[in-house]
This record gives structure tokens, C-alpha cells and sequence, in this order.
């Protein structure tokens, strides 16, 4: 599969100086150094209570794993390039404050890809007609209404894997304009497919909405937990339902060229904690590292 970035997934140890070494909780980045419009990892090892924290100036919404806790959120594509830092408040026994943690995420500039695009011009008219407005309107609300699960934890146990093994046409973040007029942004990633070649759930999750809507076309949601969903757009058929359970690699439809196309393929979407992130980027995220540090700081005096 062909990508346009690729990212290093080292894991950033951060020393803690209020408790003793063997005690020491591990926290860990990944990636460590990401792209606005990235999804990322917060993972923290050697914890019994839940801790609270922050990316940047974003909430984090930890989960229980092996020895520890999970988070997962996501940088906004207008995130500027430099350093973003984490804190994570930590429980201590017997201690009248929580300690905290801290570690610097660092965030380099995207670059962007830029495309010109030719679709039917009722897609970019500037005021649509009432009937088509009426529609967008129903399925503006139905994906809300989709994606606005209850947080629990993880419905997988396995890491991310590609929808279909095909070309990547266009990117995540595809600066793009249509007709020469419109302009927009590619929160997805596009994969080649004739009609009819099969879509695979990335993962195990619940669909959550199957919905022949006007922009997307026929798509498939599938919410995976911890605030993450996978999207399908485009399909030419679909094979679930709604409130389905799916496994990773099961068939969810066919590849198709409906709603807002140039031709048929595949756009899948990923959203995490309320914001569209590169999907290319979640399949590099494991989920199950044991969270062994590749570089450690002392503890301070």
C-alpha cells in the first residue's frame, strides 16, 4: 500500500520522581513525532486508578489495559507545527495531590497535496435546491445521531488493518478544488476499487448507521469504542445493519461511485474524539505495545 508519510512510532519514557523506581509509571507517545490531522495514543503502564490528563489543551478519556491505561484523541488539521505537551495526572497512595506526568508530543508541518477535481455541477452550485437541502439536512442529523455513541472502552482486541489492499488515490488532507470554484479538504483516504470488488470492517466494532445519503453516498459507520469510528462512503451495496456486531476483515459492502464522486472507489474515514484524522496513521498505532520505553529519563533529585 502505497504512503505518502511515514512516521516514526518510538515510545517516549517520562520519569517520575515522587515514587521509587520499580514503582515508576511508563508514559508513552504514539507517534512521537505526528502531523496535524493525526490520531495519537496516549498509553500509561504501572496504574491501579484511572488518571486524567490533557493533550495540549485537549481532554484525554483513558480506558483500562493490560497494566495500565489508554487514551486516544487526535491533533486538528489546523494544529500548527512545534511542540504540543501531555500531562497526565497520576494517582499516589497517601498523598494529598495526584503526581503528574509530562512529555512533549512534536508536531511537524503536513505539506498538504493539492488537486483540482471535475463533479456534476449540482454538487457545487452555491444554494442547493429546497429538496436537496432538505436531504442534507436529514443526513447531517443522522450522522450526528451516529456519532454520538456513550464512551466505553475498546471493542477491539486487535489493531487496525486496511478496508481493501488497493492504490491510495488521494490522501488524508488533500487540499482540493472542484470545478475551479469550490474549495475543501479530504478528511479520508481514498483506495481504488472497481464497483462490486468487497469493502472489510478495519476492525471489530458496532455499526451504527448504514444510510444512502447525498454527499457520501451509501455508507457504512462502524463506532470500534474509546470515542472511534470507522467510515465506508460510496458503496455500490451494502451487507449490515444497523446495530450489527462486526469483526475485524467482515464484509460490510461493495465498492461503488455513489453520492459526490469522480469515479468509483473507496473513501474511508476514520474519527476520533469528535475529529476527522488520518486513517493511514491509525493502522501504524498498536494498541497492544507492552509500552517498553526506547528512551528513559532519570528521575530529578
Amino acid at each position: 500500500m502505497n504512503s505518502l508519510r511515514r512516521l516514526p512510532f518510538l515510545l517516549l519514557a517520562i520519569g517520575l520522581s515522587a515514587l521509587a523506581a520499580e514503582e515508576r509509571p511508563l508514559l508513552s507517545l504514539q507517534p512521537t513525532a505526528a502531523h496535524p490531522g493525526d490520531p495519537v495514543l496516549v498509553t500509561v503502564r504501572g496504574l491501579t486508578q484511572v488518571p486524567t490528563g490533557t493533550l495540549g489543551e485537549r481532554p484525554l478519556r483513558f480506558y483500562p489495559v493490560r497494566d495500565g491505561f489508554q487514551a486516544l484523541t487526535g491533533l486538528a488539521v489546523e494544529q500548527l507545527p512545534g511542540q504540543v505537551p501531555v500531562k497526565v495526572s497520576v494517582p499516589t497512595p497517601g498523598a494529598a495531590v495526584p503526581t503528574e506526568l509530562t512529555g512533549t508530543l512534536d508536531v511537524v508541518a503536513p505539506g498538504w497535496p493539492e488537486r483540482t477535481l471535475k463533479v456534476a455541477n449540482k454538487f457545487v452550485k452555491t444554494k442547493p435546491a429546497p429538496e436537496v437541502q432538505a436531504r442534507m439536512e436529514a443526513d447531517k442529523a443522522a450522522f450526528a445521531a451516529a456519532f454520538a455513541q456513550s464512551f466505553v472502552a475498546p471493542l477491539f482486541n486487535e489493531n487496525f488493518a486496511w478496508p481493501r489492499q488497493d492504490t491510495v488515490t488521494a490522501p488524508y488532507g488533500d487540499l482540493r478544488t472542484f470545478n475551479g470554484k469550490k474549495q475543501s479538504q479530504h478528511f479520508g483516504t481514498d483506495l481504488r476499487g472497481a464497483v462490486g470488488v468487497p469493502v472489510y470492517s478495519a476492525n471489530a466494532g458496532t455499526v451504527v448507521m448504514t444510510r444512502d445519503a447525498y454527499a457520501s453516498g451509501n455508507t457504512v459507520l462502524v463506532y470500534h469504542g474509546a470515542g472511534l469510528y470507522t467510515a465506508y462512503f460510496h458503496l455500490s451495496a451494502t451487507n449490515v445493519k444497523d446495530g450489527q456486531r462486526v469483526e475485524r476483515g467482515q464484509l460490510l459492502g461493495k465498492v461503488g461511485a455513489t453520492g459526490r464522486v469522480t469515479g468509483p472507489h473507496l473513501h474511508w474515514g476514520v474519527k476520533v474524539d469528535d475529529l476527522w484524522v488520518d486513517g493511514e496513521t491509525l493502522l501504524k498505532l498498536d494498541f497492544n505495545s507492552s509500552g517498553v520505553p526506547a528512551v528513559t529519563q532519570r528521575d530529578k533529585p
